[in-house]
């Protein structure tokens, strides 16, 4: 990266590179599958298209404009870019996290809302819906996961993998491996023969959702 580029991008696309090799070291991604951003003000700064992510370095930075030109890096962005553009667009997120983790995604062939057989759920809102299918890198799949995300910070893309995001990296990769363990334990306790998953209420969820906002340490 330049070195006229402020330390906040330079920061951030450091962020961004960790996440990515975090997610393959961790199983979300085979490969080159999936990407992450993240917006530094109107930039937004994205894995590049095809590129192993333990080969990204400084000078790889990639980043574009919220209407999707690029003005930063001569690599090109990941075919998501729609995804990720989208979800800046039209929420307060400053991270983005897309994965094909296994679990998830299969879940996403079975179901259009993952049963509530956990509460980690109200992690990422309430109910996770699943998106309807259409081709990656397309106009009509950022449609389909803007309505599966409405009051959501996650859903599964069907056939496809997952969407997270939130206020930073951290916090948008916590909710995609809350999302990916809700969906293995659904699929773990769901193949037992003759027996099926207890599943919580609304009305448990809404108590759970409540309880979290005291949550956590408090900020000094």
């Amino acid at each position: 990266m330049s070195e006229q580029q402020p330390e906040s991008v330079a920061r951030a696309w450091r962020e961004v590179v960790d996440t990515a090799r975090r997610s393959a070291a961790d199983g979300l991604v085979v490969g080159t599958s999936g990407n992450v951003s993240a917006r530094v003000g109107d930039l937004v700064l994205v894995t590049p298209s095809g590129v192993p992510y333990d080969r990204l370095g400084p000078e790889d930075a990639v980043g574009v404009g919220l209407d999707g030109h690029q003005v930063l890096g001569k690599l090109r962005p990941t075919s998501e870019l729609p995804l990720h553009l989208t979800v800046y667009r039209e929420t307060d997120a400053a991270a983005v996290v897309h994965t094909h983790a296994v679990h998830a995604t299969a879940v996403s062939t079975l179901v259009t809302e993952v049963p509530l057989v956990h509460y980690a759920a109200a992690i990422l809102g309430g109910p996770v819906r699943t998106a309807a299918y259409a081709r990656y890198g397309t106009p009509e799949l950022a449609d389909a996961m803007l309505t599966a995300l409405r009051g959501r910070t996650g859903c599964l893309l069907a056939n496809h993998g997952t969407v997270t995001h939130g206020a930073t990296l951290d916090q948008a990769y916590e909710r995609t491996a809350q999302l990916e363990w809700l969906c293995r334990l659904w699929l773990t306790a769901n193949v037992v023969p003759g027996l099926s998953p207890s599943l919580l209420s609304r009305a448990q969820l809404d108590e759970v959702t409540e309880a979290l906002k005291g949550y956590g340490q408090e900020k000094g």
